[in-house]
């Protein structure tokens, strides 16, 4: 675990499949955050509801482009890009972004996967992508914060199948690394933000307390790791870094008017159909 934002342990995060940066993004940072994503109208129009199996359901809003949004400028931050060039070993460029909303006594579970799992179909040949995982809200265990298998990604993709509207891995592989791996309960305070690797293991419970958990996610791949075919996420282009003052110079910027979002309609649609695209956490 690193303390100091900028400042990522490379080797750690080889061994575990992880590392935790405390303090990412300051209060102020997370306060603007916050505000804009809960009054932003096109954030809530366009979240995905998908049920988890469980009798819960998950909501998340899912879009591509890195732009002039505060979204976009909180994606193209030095502090989270030059970590990633340090993680996937050069070059990198923004692969999408989602805001993971689990709401009070109603937020649902995300099952055991990979995003690679799933990634895997959108012509990526490598497993050279990470996402870097942001608390806008405080992330409990009773709200419902990440669990990950320390090391799992170490096993390499794991086959994954459907579960409610979601997909998961393998739950006889999972149950067995479950025997021989640490579970880690990823509790994070606003501004904190996890940096994982695409084949990491993990999951969460539903949301069975009053406070919300919501979780800001930006997702990398590596320019030398372009897909060969269109899928739902992007291809490369160059990612443009801001500086890092620009959240706070920006302060409230919404998604502008014709923003591109991706629904449930477009994962069922993506190439390979017997593993249906979604996102998690």
């Amino acid at each position: 675990m690193t303390s100091l934002p900028g400042e990522i342990d490379v080797s750690q995060y080889q061994r575990d499949g992880f590392v935790i940066v405390r303090g990412l993004f300051d209060a102020e940072e997370m306060d603007i955050l916050r505000a804009t994503a809960k009054n932003d109208r096109a954030m809530e129009q366009n979240a995905m509801a998908l049920k988890d199996g469980e009798g819960g359901t998950q909501r998340i809003t899912l879009w591509n482009k890195a732009g002039d949004d505060l979204y976009g400028l909180v994606a193209r931050t030095p502090r989270i890009v030059n970590c990633m060039e340090l993680l996937l070993g050069g070059e990198v460029y923004h692969y999408h972004s989602k805001m993971s909303i689990k709401e009070p006594y109603t937020g649902g579970a995300w099952a055991w996967h990979q995003d690679y799992g799933y990634w895997y179909n959108n012509g990526v040949l490598f497993p050279l992508l990470a996402s870097c995982f942001i608390a806008v809200d405080p992330n409990t265990r009773e709200n419902g914060c990440m669990q990950v298998l320390r090391g799992s990604h170490l096993m390499g993709r794991i086959e994954h199948g459907r579960f409610g509207d979601q997909t998961g891995a393998d739950p006889e592989r999972v149950d067995e690394a479950k025997k021989v791996l640490e579970l880690v309960h990823v509790t994070l305070d606003p501004g904190d933000g996890l940096f994982f690797d695409c084949n990491l293991l993990h999951r969460s419970d539903q949301n069975k307390s009053p406070n919300p958990r919501w979780s800001l996610i930006c997702c990398y791949n590596a320019a030398r790791n372009n897909p060969y075919k269109e899928s739902p996420h992007s291809r490369y282009s160059f990612l443009e870094k801001v500086s890092d003052s620009a959240i706070k110079q920006a302060g409230m910027t919404m998604f502008p008017d014709g923003t591109k979002f991706m629904h449930v309609n477009a994962a069922a649609n993506s190439a390979d159909k017997s593993v249906p695209q979604r996102s998690e956490r």
